[in-house]
């Protein structure tokens, strides 16, 4: 129903979505030829037709340019009568409704629906680029985080349509577009073809048609099997794309179809390793659990598998070739349950794998239908004469009729007799449900699903629904309501960033980067809090933002030598240290300012209640000089030496050479200790 928009100036054969059971087998890149009664066309007096860029079993793409908004875009046109069909008609017009209920960057965005004399078209961002189908060809075998690389914003829109209740189904390399400015600092990376997604609602949980849709190489087994989907066959259709990315071939090959079909329902996606060797064991374990057969085992949505991927990543970007530890929560369980076989009729023929590789159709697994049995003929042998007497006849005829009747009632019984009607049940409680189912000889089997709309312990449907046929005493299934889906945030102060997310990503919560702060009480890497904070009951897609420890917040020291005592130490309080004030004498550092620190390197940085160590200035020691006059030089110099002074001693004039101190210089002044005092004696 439309293929990926890209390589202007070339039309691509692009594949078909088997709504009828039918499917197209090749998808090639070939020259326009014929020419388009579309192009030049203007439709819903807004878009002018300029070039065809693809067509495809439904529908042709096609740039044209906005009149009104004055842009490119892309418009998918279905092809001329598909409108006539109601069922086609009514699926395309859906498409553009789930498609523009997504809002993500990398998501192909549909602008507008519309019809114009006939023609029923949808009006799409156009994306000039190419595809991944493009990539691996170039570039694969590519490296574990190269590959990553790619996967990622492919997870990011699978993830944004899940939360938003939509399945892709068709999820394959060439439709994942890649525009010409990818590499560059707006490059983008976008998922195309949201045209086999479907609402997933109580409602609908299957095809309509009878067919599976989806390309071979990517279906997983529960489409193969059931003809069902869910968030979990986009996450096994990446799981293999991830596989290609890494090892540049598909994991299944097979001469048909069929046989592509039966690996994915019987065989295991093999380890990237077993082809390129040097893969890490956890990318191994990330593929194996993507593409697990029992669906029960994969990540619930793209949103689990885009977490994981992001661990895988973070593994990889820290250069660790080996992570038990990471390897052990991504493996799957030793013992697995085997998917229920199938039987699948080979009804088309299947080249070698193209270099664009079409949607195909498979046929739906049929109940054995008894063989024919026939009726012999009551004749009488050829040549024998008439009988006269008739009752030899009429007893045939009646033994005949008798026959006859009982075949016919064989027949009946077998094929509508014995099938009872499964009554309606959705809208009762799920007692009422399973007294009515028992009370038809019907057995129940019940799971529980979450829904908006219909109340809690409600049934939401019945597989089979009402009034489909179903042998007496083979189970129905019942969705039960549990009301809608909405989860309390978890306690998670004191728990790893992985742990915490582990347990967002479990209840479906959207978890951005954390945001890290200083913490005096909780070790770093451990989360804090987180907003909103727990308890608080939110719906899944909801965003709740973890905030985590740094650890203890480092301080600066800084030098504070020669700077006022009382000042460096208010400051250094205020930075949350404690101050330990120390005293001495300086005589070339005035009083009250800072003469040395501890710790000495001012780009020390201490944690909150450390202690510096200031030692402050009392100025210069000043000493009393005492009087000594009279007394003997001896007994003089050893009192100011006692003082702390240093003595010079003269000679009086005129000596009269008696050595008592005659005078003596600075006597009961304060000068600083340690001076030299001059004495006189005669």
């Amino acid at each position: 129903m439309g293929a990926p928009v890209t390589f202007p100036g070339r039309e691509q054969e692009v594949d078909v979505r088997a709504e009828r059971g039918t499917a197209r087998s090749d998808v090639r890149a070939r020259p326009t030829t014929a020419p388009d009664p579309l192009l030049g066309r203007v439709l819903d007096r807004r878009y002018r037709i300029t070039e065809r860029i693809a067509r495809g079993g439904m529908a042709s793409v096609y740039i044209a340019h906005d009149l009104r908004l004055d842009r490119t875009v892309a418009v998918k046109v279905m092809h001329p009568g598909m409108g006539d069909d109601e069922q086609f008609a009514g699926r395309f017009v859906r498409e553009a409704r789930a498609a523009a209920r997504l809002s993500h960057p990398n998501v192909v965005a549909v602008y507008d629906q519309g019809e114009d004399e006939g023609a029923v078209f949808l009006a799409m961002e156009y994306v000039p680029g190419h595809t991944l189908r493009d990539t691996i060809a170039a570039h694969s075998p590519m490296p574990p985080a190269k590959a990553l690389g790619y996967l990622e914003p492919v997870l990011g829109a699978l993830a944004a349509a899940h939360r938003a209740g939509l399945v892709h189904r068709d999820v394959k390399p060439e439709n994942v577009l890649i525009s010409e400015d990818a590499h560059s600092a707006g490059g983008r990376i976008k998922v195309a073809d949201f045209g086999l997604a479907r609402a997933v609602t109580a409602e609908t949980q299957h095809t309509s048609t009878g067919v599976l849709i989806g390309t071979v190489s990517y279906i997983a087994p529960e489409l193969v099997i059931e003809g069902k989907a869910d968030a979990r066959a986009d996450v096994y259709s990446a799981g293999v794309l991830l596989y290609e990315l890494l090892t540049g071939r598909k994991p299944h090959t097979g001469e048909t179809p069929i046989q592509v079909a039966y690996k994915h329902v019987h065989d295991d996606v093999p380890p990237p390793s077993r082809s390129v060797p040097g893969i890490p064991a956890y990318v191994d374990a990330l593929v194996a659990r993507a593409t697990a057969r029992d669906r029960d085992l994969r990540p619930a949505d793209a949103g689990v598998l885009l977490h994981q991927v992001r661990r895988v990543a973070n593994a990889l970007a820290a250069g660790i070739d080996d992570d038990p530890e990471l390897t052990a929560d991504l493996a799957l369980p030793v013992h697995t349950t085997e998917v229920e076989d199938t039987e699948v009729e080979d009804t088309e023929s299947y080249d070698a794998p193209s270099p664009v590789e079409p949607t195909t159709a498979l046929p739906t697994r049929l109940p054995s239908i008894p063989p024919d049995r026939t009726v012999e003929r009551l004749a009488a042998p050829s040549g024998r004469p008439r009988s006269r007497r008739r009752w030899p006849r009429l007893v045939a005829l009646v033994l005949g009729a008798l026959l006859l009747v009982a075949l016919a009632g064989g027949g009946w019984w077998l094929l509508l007799g014995r099938y009872e009607h499964t009554p309606g049940v959705v809208g009762l409680t799920r007692a009422d449900a399973v007294s009515r189912l028992h009370h038809a000889g019907l057995e129940v089997r019940s799971r529980a699903a979450y829904s908006d709309t219909v109340p809690k312990g409600q049934v939401i449907t019945s597989d089979p629904e009402r009034g489909e046929r179903i042998l007496e005493g083979h189970p129905v299934t019942i969705t039960v309501s549990r009301g809608v889906e909405q989860y309390a945030v978890p306690k998670l102060a004191g728990k790893s960033v992985d742990d915490a997310e582990d347990a967002l990503v479990k209840i479906k919560m959207d978890v951005p980067a954390p945001v890290e702060r200083w913490s005096e009480t909780v070790p770093a890497g451990q989360v804090i809090k987180s907003k909103p904070k727990a308890g608080t009951v939110l719906r899944p897609g909801h965003t709740v933002t973890l905030v985590v420890s740094k650890g203890r917040q480092p301080i600066k020291v800084g030098d504070w030598v020669h700077h006022n005592a009382a000042k460096a130490k208010a400051a250094l309080h205020k930075r949350g240290l404690k101050v330990e004030l120390q005293q001495a004498y300086a005589d070339d550092v005035p009083k009250g300012q800072v003469i040395s620190q501890s710790p000495e390197d001012a780009s020390t940085t201490l944690h909150r209640g450390d202690t510096v160590t200031l030692l402050v200035s009392r100025g210069p020691h000043l000493v009393t000089v005492p009087s000594v006059l009279g007394h003997g030089v001896d007994a003089a110099t050893d009192e100011l030496k006692g003082k702390g002074f240093e003595v010079e001693v003269r000679h009086y004039t005129p000596y009269f050479g008696l050595r008592f101190v005659m005078s003596q210089e600075s006597r009961g002044e304060k000068i600083p200790y340690g001076s030299t005092v001059v004495i006189y004696i005669s």
